[in-house]
């Protein structure tokens, strides 16, 4: 049995070859995410390592904002002598690291990053723990000069003697390039400017009595924890965020990890989407490749096999086909791994290839995925083989469950099925978010699995009605494609089920995301009534002389400032909130239409004061009157009293969680120097809007990553969000579509090899080649457009549904995208003429005379 098994694989393995490339996709975007994390974590932590200090003493955190307020919280300078006093340090230095900065050369072009990295200008100081080195030129001595690092100046090709403008929170000010400095370890991806401390202080500061933090070295045979405890004792640990170099970069590893964690997901994701669809392949190759040697498994048992071991033989062919495939899915990861570092240089982050990190859990990974999905995907049809009959090597070859009634199939698709429309009703009608989300996943699979089981039942009624045109346009040869079609349904709905995975998820997101452009459409128009908005083009802050530069242009009325602060927000039934509040000036109602359900924008900016979402406000028993506990950045405490509540749906712009926001002097009070995120800009009694657009573009030409946009600009904006990540999904999407065609090749491909005879006939009795190859052409075009039949009508329904899941967020309005569903349709037609050219050129080429002798 053991020879008969490897000798019937490797007579097959051109039949297995395009089953096996599922297996290799699958394994090689598993390995390969594996492979890049790993890599890329034990790079970062290498330089985090070597680069952060024995004990950093920096400002207590406290609140993090899910965008960036601006705010740079520092230490005094000072500290630094108190600190090197303490017993067990052998230096303290004052550090001085500022992000939110513009750096421009003589061209007004950013230097740094085109992927909106921002550059990070600091104090230049060499220590053992300095990331770079200086390689060329001198370092940094006074106002107007700066060190570059090497990686930034290449890029921008910027040399020793070139001026820079660099626009930080306190002002605007140029520097000469005196020196080149060069990473030692990995460029973290972001441009790297270099000051002397004094002006570092002054300039991105705004005085030389303040730092970012202090780096603490430690005396020889000192411990970093006992030194770290020493210096909390001396200067307390109120105020202080203190840790040791291990805290230090464990904490920098966690931050890295949340970028590592998405790339790792979306690979997971491309994995995922291979693993489901490749079962579809690899379970109706093992079928049909069955169903064409039932005669050798029936001589087989006439010969004395038993169940067990005809079972044992079609899955020992499958652990072949997933040893196979896993071991080139593994050599494809460890290629995809080093094309995407190649790619990190793009963000400006250099990583070795010859660095690769491949730990155990990689190759154990991808025998256990590739090696799992055949066994799995084989098992049923390895369970059909060893019911062949011993009888059945004295008959002629004939398609497995080709005739068997599918009752079993029809009263298991209807159980499961009214389950999931229960799920997806259940969802539609949930007011929990969570509730309703949890009701969704359980609905998608149970009505995935539903049509997956009940497929063949669909297929002769769908398929009379797709293929009915095919008889009155190509004659007999249309009717014997929908009768190929028709012949065996559970093969069909096999083969249109792995079409139809993919075009569902693509029905479904592309509602959603039609729904929610259009949400956000009606809501900027609802809302938003200012002539031009003017914002940084990577949403960071920006210096306050550009707020200065927009009001004194010529034809400027309203300018309203928007600013944001991160908050924690205790509420009546004992909820602490961490979000993101909004400052506005008094002016709002000339800048945005708000539905308040109480109160006015006087009530809500005035002093002392808060605004929320209503329905929040409702959900934590928050009324008008309401006196809240609010804790800022900094650490700065006070108590607001709630002045309105507004009805703004997804109230774009006004905060994140609980829609809060408040009066800008609230903002300038408790956490002061906070830039400006935005401007709402009207025009002046007489300016038109294209005259004042032509003015304000003029004014900010100096600082070219301000933008100018309208309310059809913001609307792009939010456009090209939303379809980056439908650009995501359908990329993900596209390979289920690869490896859905692929099965349609496989299927089309062993259905000629299993009708050889009869094309052999048909030949022979005056079928042309041509005839022939269009037979097999509509025939894979029906079944391609069967899948995605079945695909959009369940994607529809999956769209509905997660748009009612979104509307409880606030995306209420519903949009069928019916241009990309009949795009679809006709790619799926497309799809079925690709995938047949090679089984319908391999048909057409066959020998008549061996084809009719053929057994």
């Amino acid at each position: 049995m053991l020879r008969a098994t490897l000798r019937g694989f490797l007579a097959h393995k051109g039949r297995l070859l395009l089953s096996a490339l599922a297996v290799v996709l699958s394994v090689a975007f598993v390995t390969g995410s594996l492979i890049f994390s790993d890599t890329v974590s034990r790079t970062f932590d290498r330089l985090f390592a070597s680069t952060s200090a024995d004990v950093t003493v920096a400002p207590r955190q406290g609140l993090r904002s899910a965008v960036p307020t601006g705010v740079v919280l520092t230490v005094p300078a000072s500290l630094a002598q108190r600190v090197a006093e303490v017993d067990g340090v052998a230096a303290a230095h004052v550090d001085v690291a500022v992000r939110n900065v513009t750096v421009v050369d003589r061209r007004n072009k950013p230097v740094g990053p085109a992927t909106g990295a921002p550059a990070v200008v600091s104090n230049w100081q060499v220590t053992d723990h300095s990331p770079v080195r200086l390689t060329s030129g001198r370092a940094p001595r006074g106002d107007g000069e700066a060190l570059l690092d090497a990686d930034t100046a290449r890029h921008a090709h910027a040399r020793i003697g070139d001026e820079l403008t660099v626009r930080a929170q306190p002002g605007t000010f140029r520097v000469r390039i005196v020196g080149i400095a060069t990473f030692t370890t990995t460029h973290p991806g972001t441009a790297r400017l270099f000051l002397d401390t004094p002006t570092a202080q002054a300039r991105l500061l705004g005085s030389t009595d303040r730092a970012t933090s202090i780096s603490v070295d430690a005396a020889e045979g000192v411990s970093h924890t006992e030194l770290k405890h020493r210096i909390g004792r001396a200067v307390g640990t109120g105020g202080y965020d203190l840790k040791t170099a291990g805290e230090q970069a464990k904490s920098a590893a966690e931050s890295l990890g949340g970028f590592l964690g998405i790339v790792k997901y979306v690979m997971l994701g491309f994995a995922g989407i291979a693993v489901l669809v490749g079962i579809f392949l690899i379970v109706n190759t093992f079928a049909m490749l069955i169903a064409q040697r039932t005669r050798e498994l029936g001589l087989l048992r006439a010969l004395g096999a038993d169940r067990r071991q005809v079972r044992r033989s079609v899955l020992l062919e499958a652990v072949l086909l997933g040893l196979a495939g896993s071991t080139l899915g593994l050599a494809a990861g460890i290629g995809m791994a080093a094309g995407l570092i190649r790619l990190m240089s793009a963000f400006w982050v250099n990583l070795r290839t010859t660095e690769l990190v491949i730990g155990w859990v990689t190759p154990v990974a991808a025998y256990a995925v590739g090696i799992g999905i055949t066994v799995v995907a084989a098992y049923l049809p390895a369970r059909r083989a060893a019911a062949v009959s011993p009888m059945a090597a004295l008959t002629d070859v004939e398609a497995a469950d080709a005739g068997r009634p599918l009752r079993e199939r029809a009263v298991a698709g209807a159980l499961v099925g009214a389950a999931g429309a229960a799920a997806l009703a259940g969802c539609a009608d949930a007011h929990r978010t969570a509730t309703a989300v949890s009701l969704l996943g359980v609905g998608v699979v149970l009505t995935l699995v539903a049509t997956v089981t009940a497929g063949p039942l669909l297929v002769r009624p769908l398929i009379r009605v797709l293929g009915g045109a095919f008889p009155a346009l190509f004659g007999s040869i249309g009717r014997m494609s929908q009768r190929n079609a028709l012949r065996n349904p559970r093969r069909t709905g096999a083969t249109a089920s792995a079409l139809m995975v993919g075009l569902a998820l693509v029905g479904g997101m592309s509602v959603a995301g039609a729904s929610l452009a259009r949400s956000v459409d009606h809501q900027i128009e609802k809302t938003l009534g200012a002539d031009f908005v003017v914002q940084d083009r990577h949403f960071r802050p920006f210096p306050p002389e550009v707020t200065d530069k927009v009001r004194r242009t010529p034809g400027v009325g309203t300018v309203v400032r928007q600013r944001f602060a991160a908050v924690a927000v205790t509420l009546p039934d004992g909820r602490r909130v961490r979000t993101t509040a909004a400052g506005y000036d008094p002016q709002l109602d000339s800048v945005a239409h708000i539905d308040y359900v109480q109160g006015s924008t006087a009530a809500a900016l005035a002093d002392g004061r808060i605004a929320m979402d209503a329905g929040f406000a409702g959900k934590h028993g928050v009324r008008p009157g309401s006196v809240l506990p609010v804790e800022f950045q900094g650490g700065r405490r006070a108590r607001l009293t709630v002045g309105a509540l507004t009805n703004q749906d997804m109230a774009e712009g006004f905060g994140i969680e609980g829609g809060m926001y408040f009066g800008i002097g609230t903002v300038e009070k408790y956490v002061p120097g906070t830039p400006d995120a935005a401007l709402y800009v009207n025009a002046a009694p007489g300016t038109s809007a294209d005259r004042l657009r032509s003015q304000l573009t003029k004014t900010l030409a100096a600082y070219p990553d301000a933008q100018v946009r309208d309310q059809a600009d913001y609307k792009e904006l939010v456009h090209d969000q939303i379809a980056v990540l439908l650009r995501l999904v359908y990329a993900l999407l596209g390979l289920a579509i690869v490896i859905a065609v692929l099965g349609v090749v496989n299927t089309l491909a062993l259905s000629v090899v299993e009708r050889t005879r009869e094309i052999g006939l048909l030949r022979a009795i005056g079928l042309t080649r041509r005839q022939l190859r269009r037979m097999i052409r509509l025939e894979s075009v029906v079944i391609a457009v069967f899948g995605a039949v079945l695909g959009l009508a369940l994607g529809l329904v999956w769209g509905v549904c997660t748009q009612r899941v979104l509307a409880l967020q606030g995306i209420g309005m519903l949009m069928i995208p019916w241009t990309t569903i009949v795009t679809v349709m006709v790619g799926a037609a497309v799809v079925g003429v690709v995938a047949a050219l090679l089984p319908a050129l391999r048909a057409s080429r066959m020998n008549v005379l061996a084809a009719i002798a053929h057994e």
